[in-house]
């Protein structure tokens, strides 16, 4: 993967250098971890967007060792205090959305464009998944985004959370899904996600000990 020429594309040259983690089945649990932590780490980040983005992060990791026949990809992030804004990248190159979703029957006719917009709607998958995933990115959008880039094969849909367009873009074989959030939104993570998960009470067992969840209150 060029991943390089990813970065440059996204990410800009600007400081501070993004942090990057390749993962497969067997690491990925810790990387999510990671990259949760090191946001955790930034005490300017709300909670509430923090414990929506740990369910949506994972479950965008988990699209691409479910879907892209790949058994790795990266993740890149980096966040900007300064303009209260976290970048992230997931990257596979495998066999991209359009090849993905038209195994399922029901989307054999779409084109790679409208696959794109349709992967983003509640309950659309090749049928290996719930098709939560990326609408549960989709919903964080709506309440925290700044832009969201899906990018595979010669597409590439973007959204700022309100409207979203598919155009033609260079080739990529694989999937690119990048997005950008405000750090200072006051949200509540299971009112975004349509209280079909308890994100609040995952992220609090898994990242917060008894002193953290004290000081909540």
């Amino acid at each position: 993967m060029n991943i390089d020429g990813l970065i440059n594309r996204y990410f800009g040259g600007s400081s501070p250098l993004p942090a990057m983690e390749m993962f497969d089945s067997e690491s990925v649990y810790a990387v999510y971890k990671d990259i949760v932590n090191m946001l955790k780490m930034q005490p300017d980040i709300e909670l509430g967007v923090l414990q929506t983005l740990s369910y949506c992060f994972y479950e965008i990791l988990d699209n691409v060792l479910t879907h892209s026949t790949k058994s790795c990809g990266i993740v890149v992030l980096r966040y900007l205090p300064e303009k209260a804004k976290i970048q992230i990248m997931v990257v596979d190159d495998g066999i991209g959305i359009h090849r993905s979703l038209t195994e399922n029957e029901a989307y054999r006719d779409l084109s790679e464009a409208d696959a794109l917009a349709l992967c983003m709607h509640d309950k659309v998958t090749d049928g290996k998944g719930m098709g939560f995933g990326l609408y549960s990115t989709a919903c964080l959008m709506r309440q925290a985004g700044i832009v969201l880039k899906l990018h595979s094969g010669s597409h590439m849909l973007v959204s700022d959370g309100k409207e979203e367009r598919t155009e033609g873009a260079e080739f990529w074989q694989g999937t690119v899904i990048y997005f950008e959030l405000y750090s200072d939104k006051e949200i509540d993570p299971n009112d975004v996600l349509e209280n079909r998960t308890d994100a609040v009470s995952d992220f609090n067992d898994e990242f917060l000990d008894s002193e953290d969840i004290d000081n909540l209150w």
